[in-house]
């Protein structure tokens, strides 16, 4: 259902429809550790992993609505999940850690806004916050945004103290009635820290009717813009690693490249691709961001240069819908994770050595 490279070492993980969380060596393509973390009756359909919760720590996200967060020692699992979160949604919106750029920002600020903002709608909400201050400015951006199972609803989750921050959008106010009505549910998010946003926390949210929100922490009620670029729901949502623009893919026969106008809060449409069959279930744009990929309901894995737009190649292995696409930090390799039960490995287009 998914697959993740961590950061700094090589090791790959990936989330199955059974449950089994499995950490594998991407140089000897081994196993090293295995664990049912989820029922069978429920699976994975999240893992992730970033250097924000730790360089030991990868998160799994089960269809029960659960959130776990587990310790890796000496490339085993632990037994027992760090952090638990029950979120109560059931449905297959990945949740999606904080990115951020290269140059860390103190995030202390956006818990401030957020609980500024919230406590004219919630109390507790806005004690959570204010209880976390410290300890998120020092951890770094231990946060998750993860979409609510029945609403046109984004959650802000500390993973810290398992605690939720935030609620985009924020339930008071006629204007958030009118941007929620006819949107359906959540179907995709991407939350990171823009260096133009002082710290402050964005996220993109794709809806069930195609339309995309660029949201800011500091306005929880409404986003900064609203773009219908898909005919059918959003999948799958993306940015690069400078959060200048990113890529869309849905349930329709299109792929939106997109640019974020940060000064303006605007969002436009950089190139349309059309496909000949529909349906991208997930994207991801190579750190150096040269190039993405798409994982497609059609078994193929595409690659395009994020520059211009232009593909590139057509990777024909898998055998059945192919659900996530990840690229490893270092750029040198590609996964790709398939209904097929197998998680492939590739080496194409890899930087260029300095030397």
């Amino acid at each position: 259902m998914d697959v993740c490279f961590h950061p700094c070492q090589n090791l790959l993980f990936s989330g199955s429809s059974d449950g089994e969380l499995r950490i594998w060596d991407s140089l000897r393509y081994t196993t090293i550790s295995s664990a049912w973390v989820h029922s069978a009756a429920h699976g994975i359909i999240t893992v992730s992993t970033s250097p924000s919760i730790g360089d030991n720590r990868v998160i799994s996200q089960g269809k029960d609505g659960t959130v776990r967060c587990w310790d890796i020692e000496h490339g085993e699992l632990s037994r027992i999940p760090s952090v638990s979160i029950d979120a109560n949604f059931y449905h297959f919106c990945k949740l999606s850690l904080v990115k951020r750029q290269p140059t860390p920002h103190c995030v202390k600020e956006v818990i401030e806004a957020t609980s500024e903002e919230i406590s004219h709608g919630n109390q507790q909400e806005a004690e959570n916050c204010e209880i976390l201050k410290n300890d998120v400015c020092q951890e770094g951006c231990p946060f998750v945004a993860m979409a609510d199972g029945e609403r046109s609803e984004v959650k802000i989750w500390d993973l810290n103290a398992a605690e939720r921050i935030a609620t985009l959008p924020h339930s008071s106010g006629a204007s958030t009635n009118d941007f929620t009505k006819g949107k359906g549910m959540c179907m995709a998010v991407q939350a990171f820290l823009p260096s133009e946003s002082q710290g402050f926390l964005h996220v993109l949210a794709g809806y069930e009717d195609g339309t995309m929100g660029w949201w800011d922490l500091r306005n929880p009620g409404f986003p900064l813009t609203s773009v219908r670029f898909h005919s059918e729901p959003v999948l799958s949502l993306s940015t690069d690693g400078m959060f200048n623009g990113g890529v869309s893919g849905g349930a329709d026969d299109k792929i939106f490249m997109f640019t974020l106008d940060h000064s303006l809060g605007s969002c436009v449409v950089k190139k349309e691709i059309s496909l000949e069959r529909s349906g991208i279930a997930g994207t991801s744009i190579r750190t150096d961001g040269k190039i993405f990929g798409t994982a497609g309901w059609d078994h193929r894995i595409r690659i395009y240069n994020y520059k211009n737009g232009n593909p590139l190649a057509i990777l024909k292995y898998h055998r059945a819908t192919c659900n996530a696409i990840s690229f490893a930090a270092d750029c040198k390799k590609i996964a790709s994770a398939s209904e097929d039960t197998t998680v492939a490995l590739w080496e194409l287009y890899p930087p260029r050595s300095s030397t």
